[in-house]
């Protein structure tokens, strides 16, 4: 595994593949006062690619926007609203097609309530990550080696997660419901941003 630390955007000519595992870390779970400071990505190659922003450095980066926005590569995240909602706000991407595999558990695991990154690894598999760094701080001006590492684990291991939720979601009837679902998660991200973070708008009342 290589880990490559880039900062303000990818390298010019980075091809990741058909479909790039994406993350992202902020420094807080409100989008609109928490800046963005980091943006995982893996090819599913084993290798990620961290880029890395600084404070008041702003959020140019032209190669990283291409791919995110690019629509002939599939966007594989775990938990893509939240990003998907960072990504628009502080990029100003709107990332289509994208897959979501706590999304995806959600659908076809009902025997469980355990759907976090952590839990799919070990269950769907047999990888052991560390949720240690989860809590850290991103804004620092110099991640440490224990936090690239968890930076990480959070994009290495989605492709393979996804081939088995595939197979899951194809046993039990629910493909069709699973990417209706991925397809929405962009408006949900919307509606996120622009006030709605909570409130159900199909709800009856």
């Amino acid at each position: 595994m290589a880990i490559t630390l880039h900062q303000g955007d990818l390298p010019d000519g980075l091809d990741l593949g058909a479909s790039v595992a994406v993350d992202t870390e902020t420094m807080g779970l409100r989008t609109a006062r928490d800046r963005l400071c980091l943006v995982q990505l893996s090819g599913g190659d084993g290798n990620a690619h961290l880029v890395r922003f600084g404070a008041g450095k702003g959020y140019d980066a032209p190669n990283l926007k291409r791919l995110l926005g690019d629509p002939k590569v599939l966007k594989l995240f775990h938990f893509a609203r939240f990003d998907l909602a960072a990504i628009q706000h502080y990029l100003g991407v709107a990332c289509t097609p994208v897959y979501c595999t706590r999304t995806a558990s959600r659908l076809v695991r009902t025997f469980t309530d355990r759907h976090g990154l952590k839990d799919l690894c070990r269950d769907l598999i047999g990888v052991e990550i560390s949720k240690q760094e989860q809590s850290s701080d991103w804004g620092a001006p110099a991640l440490t080696e224990a936090q690239q590492k968890y930076a990480a684990s959070d994009v290495l291991y989605l492709h393979q997660l996804k081939t088995v939720l595939d197979g899951m979601l194809a046993r039990e009837g629910r493909t069709a419901l699973a990417q209706a679902c991925f397809d929405f998660l962009p408006a949900r991200a919307a509606l996120d941003l622009a006030g709605w973070p909570e409130e159900d708008i199909f709800a009856h009342n």
